[in-house]
């Protein structure tokens, strides 16, 4: 075995598949991250669990390095998703956003969202249609600093959810927007 496939091992033993994104990741939990750091760190670990690396020590050790590769890079998507990263923080503080069953939300939000749909409907010029994305855009940016308070200021799951709820029906309204925008 060669040292740095050794080391490579090495590395990899050290660390866990069961361990958490944050943790396997050697970030501390929360909203809030240094994307390059994230970005760094994914390519390291990609080096260190790269499948080829292990040619020489035969299939399982080969099988390994995949599942590793595959769980590093379902945790950098995760990560690197400000989205994904908030429902993951809560779901790991015991508050799962169950977003599928759970789809209540304050009353002044839901008419914001009949307002869009209804603007969205009557749009027929391409200015329009930016306005309204700018407009959402604008919402997922006070939305994003809600949740970077809620969860890395606060440490509040339970208001935090109510965030990636919002958010999540903010971002899929303004993919509709990007889709019509493409269409025009």
């Amino acid at each position: 075995m060669s040292e740095a496939a050794s080391t490579a091992q090495h590395a990899l033993a050290a660390l866990s598949l069961q361990a958490d994104d944050f943790t396997l990741f050697g970030l501390a939990p929360g909203f809030q991250l240094d994307r390059q750091q994230l970005d760094e760190r994914w390519k390291q670990l990609q080096r260190q669990a790269h499948p080829d690396r292990y040619a020489t020590q035969g299939a399982a050790a080969q099988r390994v390095a995949m599942q590793w590769s595959v769980r590093i890079n379902e945790a950098y998507q995760r990560l690197k998703d400000p989205l994904q990263r908030a429902a993951y923080w809560c779901e790991r503080a015991g508050v799962p956003v169950n977003a599928e069953n759970n789809t209540a939300m304050p009353a002044p939000f839901l008419l914001q969202q009949m307002a869009w749909r209804e603007s969205l409907e009557q749009v027929r010029s391409e200015p329009e249609l930016h306005a309204l994305l700018q407009e959402t855009q604008q919402v997922r940016e006070r939305l994003l600093a809600d949740l970077q308070h809620q969860i890395d200021g606060l440490g509040a799951a339970h208001a935090a959810v109510g965030g990636v709820r919002a958010l999540m029906f903010v971002e899929r309204f303004a993919q509709e927007v990007r889709h019509r925008l493409e269409r025009f």
